[in-house]
């Protein structure tokens, strides 16, 4: 998987293209962990439209993202779901609790 990260003011677009599974999620679990990345970062896109799978591990990184901008009082977006990651986020729950935007 592939994650390009791209600052715009307070906000940090994360890209991610490829698959977000147990041998790709801790490259992304770093970004969202590091607390220098996340500094002065306001919102966090996460654009995963070119993310074709989303295994449970993904899920975890994804609901660590968001509770990382949640404890920072910011905002957590998932942007341009395919169908098969929407209904993942559907049938798990995560619809429910995340901000996505198609």
């Amino acid at each position: 998987m592939e994650i390009t990260e791209q600052r715009e003011g307070a906000t940090l677009v994360l890209t991610l293209d490829g698959r977000l599974d147990t041998l790709t999620s801790p490259s992304l679990e770093s970004i969202v962990a590091n607390a220098d990345t996340l500094a002065g970062v306001e919102t966090l896109v996460l654009n995963i439209a070119a993310v074709e799978y989303v295994s449970s591990a993904g899920l975890r990184v994804v609901l660590q993202a968001h509770k990382a901008m949640e404890a920072r009082k910011g905002v957590f977006v998932v942007r341009h779901p395919n169908e098969y990651v929407a209904e993942v986020f559907q049938v798990t729950g995560f619809a429910d609790v995340l901000t996505i935007e198609a």
